[in-house]
């Protein structure tokens, strides 16, 4: 069915554009006239070759990127309309389907207590597979939104996430995944360019269409990485374990997990005194450690326990920065009906 959608878009743009390159070709005088070894009739056009380039090139740019584009655009429309919690989530919904109809989903998960895969070589069976790819991404989309709270920290973050997974594909992959490497570079270079205008003092925000594109071209690379995911937790693992403490911790005080408020990790320590670039680059250097046990670690199993350990250092990390403190009573408390986003600093 994907293929199939792949070549009625090619096909529709195609049929649409020759047209249109025609009247260029005219408008432009490229045009082929009778005479000499050309025997066809009247003037005719020479710019066909436009249509075919840009039918092609839109149609894999979409095919590779619809998932992005899709963020991007409900992103921006997050950011214009303030969409509460269920719409949002719809969102992260649908772009976990898109991606599983480009063919990005968690078919084989590593042994991580020996050779082959878990499930066999056949991988997850389909009523494992769809869950969990799912799961994957709206995680992920909602770790990083949930994130951008502080100026350049999710734009760092992603670069180390990026620069990680590039090393991994061009030095540590057998064979190296030269093709695929392109991507995480790109991403790199991305977010290195953005940064400058978004770190501390920011001069402009990634909003909502920044967050949720990271979140799932993240959540992407992981997957098409060469299963990568273990790396990505490894990265994103302090914030990721503070989403999850979230959410238990609104739970337990009967708080819908969708609503925002100052009880994210990164808005306690800035209420505890530290300034924002300190709490900024805190969390990056944290990210680049435990992104750098990815490239000198080998073993499964070693893996394994290096995210048990930051597992444990990242919960004392939220023990102590969720203890009650004198003078800051609403510190837990919501603050906004939707989940924390760039425009709520």
């Amino acid at each position: 069915m994907f293929y199939l959608l792949v070549f009625a878009l090619s096909f529709v743009i195609a049929l649409a554009l020759t047209p249109l390159a025609g009247a260029l070709g005219r408008k432009l005088g490229l045009l082929d006239r009778p005479g000499g070894r050309r025997r066809h009739q009247g003037a005719i056009p020479r710019t066909g070759g436009l249509a075919l380039y840009v039918a092609f090139t839109a149609t894999v740019l979409l095919t590779l990127l619809l998932g992005g584009t899709f963020c991007v655009v409900a992103g921006f429309l997050d950011d214009r309309y303030e969409l509460g919690p269920l719409p949002q989530y719809a969102i992260q919904f649908v772009a976990s389907l898109v991606a599983m109809a480009g063919l990005i989903f968690i078919k084989h998960v590593n042994n991580p207590f020996g050779p082959g895969f878990l499930f066999g070589p056949d991988g997850f069976p389909w009523w494992i597979l769809a869950p969990l790819t799912i799961f994957w991404f709206m995680g992920m989309m909602n770790t990083v939104n949930w994130l951008d709270g502080l100026s350049g920290l999710v734009a760092g973050i992603t670069a180390i996430m990026s620069g990680v997974l590039a090393v991994h594909m061009l030095f540590r992959a057998d064979p190296p995944q030269l093709s695929v490497a392109i991507l995480p570079v790109a991403l790199l270079g991305a977010s290195l360019g953005f940064l400058p205008f978004n770190f501390a003092p920011a001069r402009i925000f990634m909003g909502s269409s920044g967050s949720y594109f990271l979140g799932f071209s993240l959540a992407a690379l992981g997957i098409i990485g060469g299963a990568r995911m273990a790396t990505v937790l490894l990265v994103l693992g302090l914030p990721i374990l503070d989403v999850a403490w979230l959410i238990v911790n609104r739970w337990r005080r009967g708080i819908s997990p969708g609503q925002g408020g100052r009880d994210h990790l990164h808005f306690r320590l800035l209420d505890l005194g530290l300034s924002e670039r300190t709490i900024v680059v805190s969390y990056w250097a944290f990210s680049a450690l435990f992104g750098g046990l990815t490239l000198v670690i080998n073993q499964r199993l070693y893996k394994l326990v290096a995210l048990l350990g930051l597992g444990i250092v990242a919960l004392a990390v939220l023990i102590w920065a969720s203890q009650p403190r004198a003078g800051d009573p609403r510190a837990s408390l919501p603050s906004h009906p939707n989940p924390p986003k760039s425009r709520e600093r």
